[in-house]
């Protein structure tokens, strides 16, 4: 097990060292769960009071709290205590599974496939005809990944994810458990006898950025015609549900059980609260935010926070609920 001095620590993250601790250091811990060998984390007054009940050797605090470090015990300040303990966690992290071979003899693989260097085929994986791994690529047990698919370089696909047909993806990607990319949109008709639903054959791609993240048992779904489209840096959670057609711009964000219906479009850092869902056509302007459980009806103009179903300003959402409060307690 990796340990540090707080010397060493702080050698990393560059911040301001208060006190001194002689404690090696074995790994990073929430303030109620500490032990003495722990270094935590303070970003807000908040919790500062936890600090002289936690057992922990150490703590990352902002640079705008002032706390006393006690005996035998650090403080590192930085201007951003979560972003600094991201650093931690990454001196700490426990390495990836291994690979006993690069490439597993079970795995199933066309002979008209390309691949890159350095890259890793888990057990029972399948990659069909003329699919190109890029450089360093590591696909983990039972992944599948179907005709003429490209995948750019270092990008990690975990198993049970399954890639469809004509899919491009982008370069240091990540894909969790059971993620599935290029599933048929959900588009059907009334019959002209009305005696049934007909089909719509959904014959486009995705297209998935660089840098980007898709949480476990999510789905984007390939496009009708043309592309369903993931931009640079986007980050998505556990079960999200991205459908046909849809456009994300760079570094947006899904928190779980969002969805996306057919023909989004989200401008760039758009944040999406969980259990939110997006209306089909709708378009959100760069920088707005949907709160958690919202349901967007209509277009949202850049930079606007809206909160409810339907989805309204938060200013105008707030007031509203404050009033309907007023008014059940006559």
């Amino acid at each position: 097990m990796a340990s540090y001095t707080i010397q060493e620590i702080n050698a990393i993250l560059k911040g301001e060292l208060i006190g001194d601790t002689d404690v090696l250091i074995e790994g990073p811990e929430q303030l109620k769960n500490a032990k003495s060998n722990h270094i935590t984390f303070i970003g807000s007054a908040k919790y500062t009071k936890l600090w002289e009940t936690t057992q922990a050797c150490a703590a990352l605090i902002n640079n705008n709290l002032h706390i006393e470090p006690g005996e035998n015990k650090a403080l590192i300040k930085v201007p951003n205590a979560d972003l600094a303990m991201a650093s931690i966690l990454e001196m700490f992290s426990p390495p990836a599974p291994e690979f006993e071979v690069e490439m597993h003899p079970t795995a199933v693989i066309h002979e008209t496939v390309k691949i890159g260097s350095d890259c890793k085929i888990g057990a029972n994986c399948y990659i069909g005809p003329n699919v190109v791994l890029g450089d360093g690529v590591t696909l983990y047990p039972n992944v599948c990944v179907y005709d003429e698919t490209i995948i750019g370089d270092h990008t990690t696909v975990w198993s049970g994810t399954i890639i469809r047909e004509r899919c491009i993806i982008g370069s240091h990607c990540i894909f969790h458990t059971n993620v599935s990319i290029g599933a048929d949109g959900f588009g059907y008709r009334p019959s002209d006898d009305g005696r049934g639903l007909v089909k719509i054959p959904q014959i486009g791609n995705v297209i998935i950025g660089h840098y980007v993240e898709i949480g476990a048992n999510s789905c984007v779904d390939r496009a009708k015609f043309s592309s369903t489209i993931i931009g640079d840096g986007c980050k998505i959670d556990n079960l999200v549900q991205i459908a046909h057609n849809s456009v994300m711009g760079r570094s947006c964000i899904m928190a779980g059980h969002s969805g996306l219906a057919g023909s989004v479009t989200l401008g760039d850092g758009v944040i999406i609260g969980g259990s939110a869902s997006i209306k089909d056509h709708t378009t959100i302007e760069s920088g707005a935010t949907v709160g958690a459980g919202s349901g967007v009806i209509g277009d949202i103009k850049a930079g606007q926070t809206v909160l409810g179903y339907p989805a309204q300003d938060s200013r105008e959402m707030l007031k509203q609920w404050v009033a309907l409060k007023r008014l059940t307690r006559k």
